[in-house]
């Protein structure tokens, strides 16, 4: 499928970058479709158009044509030192990290904003998506035992019925 990059100009400003992988995102996020192979496929691609068009030096790679796809899986990895930081860093450290600066021009850190924002949306449809599941469930097993019942019901009625014809028939 065409990336939705593709979209956007050969100029486009950090911000507008960040605001397409956004709404892309948010349309095509595993936990919005779960599921479906189609979406978190999307989901990856628009991952990676976001991680070269957020880094400087990828961008300028992607738009010579010289970007290798070892590239931007090198950039996606966080050094040990870096994994340490993160690590034993205060929340402030974490909330200043979501800026890095590349050829001191700053790159959003879009999964942290991603997470911060719509962490806890994303968190509540998991919730309602499990209610609205076990709710399911429960309504089977309410529907499986009113069919048990009626069979059940049946079942005494044509025993009786029976008995009332054996008793019947006893009778000179």
């Amino acid at each position: 499928g065409s990336c939705w990059h593709a979209r956007l100009s050969s100029g486009a400003t950090q911000s507008q970058i960040k605001t397409a992988y956004y709404k892309q995102s948010f349309i095509h996020h595993p936990d919005k479709n779960q599921g479906s192979t189609k979406a978190n496929h999307r989901f990856s691609e628009i991952s990676e158009a976001y991680a070269v068009l957020g880094n400087t030096s990828l961008r300028r790679r992607y738009d010579r044509g010289l970007l290798r796809h070892s590239d931007i899986q090198s950039a996606g990895r966080p050094t040990s030192k870096e994994t340490k930081s993160r690590s034993t860093g205060s929340q402030q450290q974490q909330r200043v990290s979501r800026f890095s600066h590349v050829d001191g021009k700053p790159i959003f850190d879009f999964d942290a904003f991603y997470q911060a924002h719509y962490g806890e949306q994303l968190q509540r449809e998991r919730v309602m998506r499990a209610r609205r599941k076990q709710m399911e469930e429960m309504q089977k097993k309410i529907n499986s035992r009113k069919q048990h019942t009626k069979i059940e019901l049946v079942f005494a009625v044509l025993v009786m019925m029976a008995g009332v014809i054996s008793l019947s028939l006893l009778k000179p």
